[in-house]
């Protein structure tokens, strides 16, 4: 008990507050699901003003929806409306200047926007995964469907596109390695590609290669190759890389946000070091957060411990036998399966971003 006195609690109507404060936030975030899925939001950004019958009109969705969505987005001060005093179908609303970064521009930092497809997404899991909590299965991605998948890529692209190899060049033997003509990169678990494609795009003498399992997620990445137009350097491939005959191919193998996915990473790992030449690197990034439990408060953490209750230790256990990780992986964790996997050893590198920590494993 002297510990848990030690911490620092609201008391019982505070936290009555601020759970009533994220119900608000929560159907907040569900209805910017409606406003991206449905188009709202960019049909406002590329169309100015509008009353609701004009954003129904372009969107095809029925004016009476339109007209409560647009009233409750002014009143949570998501967008501006001109006349409050008009009558409901005269009222014109808008972004306000600079919110297109946020709830449209993909390729923005600030993009958040998919933070509703993760809350709609979690909701629709929750009954499956009463089951899985009594039980010890899992539910996997691909039950999760198509929102999780694409929710995942979107949210990450605007890092991998505009900051991704940026950090990359703060690491010279690495940039080093991927200037050179000719160089080699293979990613496991590649996701929607965008890491892929954004080295690739960096790097032009790069020849890069990814490595997924679901089908899906495949043809997602593949798809989004085609459209940067760098199918000729960059392929997606529909297997595990354990089974490829690679062995010693390539300057650079990483893994970006997954480890922590895996049910068996001490495999996945032992699988990238026999993939990376013996001159090259071997890379993981995963989320910064804290070294040991007892970060109480910390948004990171909180946020982090949010998603494995929902999506990352599900996934893990849908796979038997399972490491069951989660996506609090602590640096401690991947070094024990770096060791178990035939690595020398790891460093963190002196790479920073809020959300993600970089790891070299040591493989000489």
């Amino acid at each position: 008990m002297t510990e848990i006195a030690t911490q620092e609690f609201a008391s019982p109507d505070e936290l009555a507050g601020r759970l009533f404060e994220s119900l608000v936030a929560g159907v907040e975030l569900l209805s910017v699901y409606l406003g991206e899925k449905l188009g709202f939001y960019q049909a406002l950004a590329q169309g100015g003003p509008q009353r609701p019958s004009e954003l129904a009109a372009v969107t095809a969705t029925h004016p009476r929806y339109a007209m409560e969505w647009l009233e409750q987005q002014a009143t949570a001060l998501l967008i501006a409306v001109d006349n409050p005093a008009a009558p409901p179908d005269e009222r014109r609303y808008a972004l306000p200047p600079g919110y297109e970064a946020v709830l449209v521009d993909e390729l923005s930092p600030a993009f958040v926007a998919p933070a509703g497809r993760f809350i709609k997404v979690m909701g629709h899991a929750a009954e499956p995964l009463l089951d899985a909590y009594r039980t010890g299965g899992g539910l996997g991605w691909e039950q999760l469907g198509a929102d999780a998948r694409e929710a995942q890529a979107a949210f990450n692209r605007p890092f991998y596109a505009t900051g991704l190899a940026d950090l990359i060049s703060h690491a010279p033997d690495i940039h080093y390695l991927l200037s050179a003509d000719g160089a080699s990169f293979a990613e496991i678990g590649c996701g929607g590609g965008h890491a892929l494609i954004a080295l690739a795009a960096a790097y032009p003498g790069l020849r890069a290669e990814g490595f997924d399992l679901d089908a899906a997620t495949v043809a997602m990445a593949r798809a989004h190759v085609e459209e940067a137009g760098l199918a000729e350097r960059v392929t997606v491939h529909l297997r595990d890389a354990g089974d490829a005959d690679l062995a010693g191919t390539f300057d650079l193998v990483a893994a970006f946000e997954c480890i922590h996915d895996l049910s068996d990473p001490v495999a996945v790992l032992a699988t990238m070091r026999r993939l990376a030449k013996p001159s090259g690197v071997v890379l993981v990034m995963d989320e910064r957060v804290a070294e040991e439990f007892g970060a109480f408060g910390d948004p990171v953490e909180r946020l982090c411990y949010g998603v494995s209750l929902f999506v990352c230790l599900p996934d893990g256990l849908s796979r038997q036998p399972s490491a069951a990780t989660g996506t609090v992986m602590r640096p401690a964790t991947l070094r024990r399966y770096a060791l178990e996997a035939g690595f020398s050893g790891m460093e963190v590198l002196p790479l920073e971003n809020d959300l993600f920590r970089f790891y070299r494993l040591e493989h000489q």
